[in-house]
């Protein structure tokens, strides 16, 4: 009986931390028309400007990641040379796990894939969640690429300043890390900086005017 006690406990104790740390109320924020933020990394920082028309639900999921303040100590992870930097796992896995099994309705390419605009990685229908990626070059075939029941990756903002900063993500490891996302997720940045010292970060991120 004691046992079963201490158990609930645990489990009151945790679920009461996860409510502090994630609100599903804060998925109904909608973000506003347009919208600029700045991105503080281990290599400077960079500006970005959303639109909402080029992906409502995707700028709306960008919004709220940002003013729920979840890039705090995000690894810049999977860094490709001349193709995508992308992060987004955060290295608290109740955050991590609460945004990433919240997944936003599809939506179609509005804007391409030009170089320095940003789009939220997926690998199949109703699978943007919390992970983006900033392209590093014009990636066309981003905007067409059909798989799993999904086609192409839609944009939700751009890279408006600081785009020198973006380039100097360390790119060393190349797509190695992309495969190692479980890794990741279950260990988090202490993994990355015992196992992958030279990886980026975002430090944190906030809206400007």
């Amino acid at each position: 009986m004691k046992n079963k006690i201490v158990l609930l406990a645990i489990v009151v104790l945790l679920s009461a931390c996860a409510t502090k740390k994630f609100k599903k109320k804060w998925l109904e924020k909608e973000a506003p028309i347009s919208f600029k933020a700045r991105f503080e990394t281990t290599q400077g920082n960079f500006d970005i400007e959303a639109k909402r028309e080029w992906s409502p639900k995707g700028v709306d999921r960008l919004y709220q990641l940002i003013k729920y303040e979840y890039y705090n100590d995000v690894a810049i992870y999977r860094v490709v040379p001349n193709f995508v930097a992308q992060f987004g796992i955060h290295n608290d896995s109740l955050i991590n796990k609460s945004w990433s099994n919240k997944g936003i309705e599809d939506e179609p390419v509005v804007m391409k894939n030009d170089s320095m605009t940003i789009s939220f990685a997926r690998g199949g229908v109703k699978t943007r969640t919390n992970q983006i990626f900033i392209n590093l070059k014009d990636n066309d075939r981003l905007n067409t690429l059909a798989y799993s029941g999904v086609t192409g990756f839609p944009v939700v903002a751009k890279v408006i300043s600081g785009q020198e900063n973006v380039l100097k993500f360390y790119d060393g490891y190349g797509d190695k890390l992309g495969r190692q996302q479980g890794e990741i997720n279950k260990r988090g940045n202490t993994f990355l900086r015992k196992e992958y010292p030279k990886v980026d970060y975002i430090i944190k991120a906030y809206f400007i005017k």
